[in-house]
């Protein structure tokens, strides 16, 4: 039995360490992630963002052929068309190259990804291909510079156009695409002269920043929604992970828990066995049954021994009260009970030790109080777990309240208040704790293992009830165990006060 909670331990240490090697091995990840990456970000966005790349080629393929075939047909009303035809055919040909590459980076596996050797063969498919743009400057060799000027300025804001859209997720490819063309055209307008020329060789110039800008913007945004995807992802996967090991660690805690109630078992029946004959004949000793005896002090080690026999017993019943409500095999037996009957009951017990202590115990109670669906035997033990710890702390000579009456919400509360030196505040999580003890229970060594308030708020829990506690030093303590509204049985007599019941017998006879 002991070897279960060391291999429970050894499971917890073997979680721990496994969740601390995954988080070193996420950081490893993340900068060899970070190092392979062509674009300083991840090897894995770089991956995203290129298949992007190539999709979006492939979808924008027949869109910008068509633009190139209207462009030819156009430019042909100034340029002969056998000059334009091969303009065209030039351009198609190095777009169906990328179109090609694209293609085959789509069906290549994942998994042999290299960044640097795609980016670089894109980019030298992009130049190759904007360098087929830019021969449309040669135009003017075989045409009218004048009239030819504008239809080349606005080949070239549509190419740049078209092209910068199409490649916004690949920045270099946009850069090689869209600046050749720009370039040669516009020193070719600054060459020819004019002021419409030198216009329209600036705007030229400006409208290339300004895709390439709207390009890296759109770059930017799609990088950041990858982004929030992966994190998306790796959230989504560390909650699953996290519930693995939830469930891994709620299976430790179940057979925890079944290694406990196995032990306390086997060890109540094991000790209460020896314990109540202690307690049986120690009592026999403590009463002389069978005639004095002849050394006084043997009674009173014999009443001793009884006492701690009968303290031991009530300690192993707290342990296994808590046990059981823990594991949640604590079986309410509910009926009608009057928390009246059952508070007067519990101060007539102890009425006897606190006048032993010189406490003045006061007992009141609400007129017309109905009764209550409860347990009866654990109402009862609230009720004598709050006396005994406000009688044991409470100094000789002082007063403790004892007090049912109706709740704010219409249920049913028990009260016990006493001017004992109050508990601090920093304290009263650890009074409510299992085997918690305050400083003042240190100090004076008051006999108790810490479970009676522990209890009260656990069988006060099984009764959908709330349990409160209020203290401040020097001017005492009140514990406070509500019923809820719905466990007051108002359908049935209320109960009243035992001498009013005498004086209505007394007028019926």
């Amino acid at each position: 039995m002991p070897s279960q909670p060391a291999d429970i331990d050894a499971d917890v240490r073997s979680l721990m360490g496994r969740d601390s090697k995954r988080t070193a091995n996420k950081t490893v990840l993340d900068a060899r992630q970070r190092l392979t990456s062509s674009s300083g970000t991840r090897a894995s966005y770089d991956f995203e963002l290129m298949h992007d790349y190539a999709g979006s080629r492939l979808a924008s393929a027949l869109p910008i052929a068509a633009i190139v075939g209207i462009l030819a047909f156009v430019s042909s009303f100034w340029v002969p068309a056998i000059f334009t035809a091969l303009w065209a055919g030039m351009v198609l040909i190095s777009l169906l190259t990328l179109v090609l590459m694209a293609q085959r980076f789509k069906s290549s596996d994942p998994s042999k990804f290299n960044a640097g050797q795609w980016t670089t063969s894109f980019v030298f498919g992009e130049t190759v291909y904007g360098l087929s743009w830019s021969l449309l400057a040669l135009f003017t060799l075989v045409a009218d510079p004048a009239e030819l000027t504008p239809v080349m300025f606005a080949m070239v804001l549509v190419g740049v156009a078209a092209n910068a859209v199409a490649t916004n997720t690949l920045p270099p490819a946009t850069l090689m695409s869209t600046l050749p063309v720009t370039l040669t055209v516009s020193i070719n307008l600054i060459a020819i002269g004019g002021t419409l020329n030198y216009t329209l060789g600036a705007v030229a110039i400006f409208g290339e920043i300004f895709f390439v800008y709207l390009a890296r913007q759109l770059h930017a945004s799609e990088l950041e929604t990858i982004t929030h995807q992966s994190e998306k992802d790796s959230l989504i996967s560390e909650l699953e992970e996290a519930r693995h090991m939830s469930d891994e660690a709620r299976r430790h805690a179940e057979q925890a828990n079944i290694a406990k109630s196995q032990f306390l078992a086997t060890m109540s029946h094991e000790l209460r066995t020896p314990l109540n004959a202690i307690i049986g004949f120690s009592e026999v000793l403590k009463s002389e049954l069978l005639g004095p005896h002849q050394v006084p002090q043997y009674k009173e080690y014999a009443g001793d021994i009884h006492s701690s026999g009968q303290h031991l017993l009530n300690l192993i019943n707290e342990l296994l009260d808590l046990s059981r409500i823990e594991a949640g095999k604590y079986e309410l037996n509910e009926e009608v009970v009057s928390l009246v009957d059952i508070a007067e009951d519990c101060r007539r017990m102890m009425e006897l030790r606190a006048k032993s202590k010189g406490i003045e115990l006061v007992y009141t109670f609400g007129n017309n109080l109905p009764k209550l669906w409860g347990d009866e035997r654990a109402i009862r033990q609230v009720v004598l777990n709050l006396l005994s710890n406000a009688i044991k702390f409470t100094p000789q000579q002082g007063k403790v309240t004892l007090m049912v009456t109706r709740s704010v919400d219409g249920g049913q509360m028990v009260s016990v208040k006493d001017n004992g030196p109050g508990i601090p505040e920093d304290e009263i999580s650890t009074v409510l704790s299992s085997f918690g003890q305050g400083s003042l229970a240190q100090k004076t060594a008051e006999q108790g293992a810490g479970l009676g308030l522990p209890i009260v708020q656990k069988i006060m829990d099984l009764h959908q009830g709330r349990f409160d506690l209020f203290s401040k030093l020097r001017f005492g303590t009140e514990v406070i165990g509500t019923f809820p509204r719905a466990r007051v049985m108002d359908a049935l007599a209320p109960v009243v006060e035992k001498r009013n019941r005498l004086e209505i017998f007394s007028e019926a006879g």
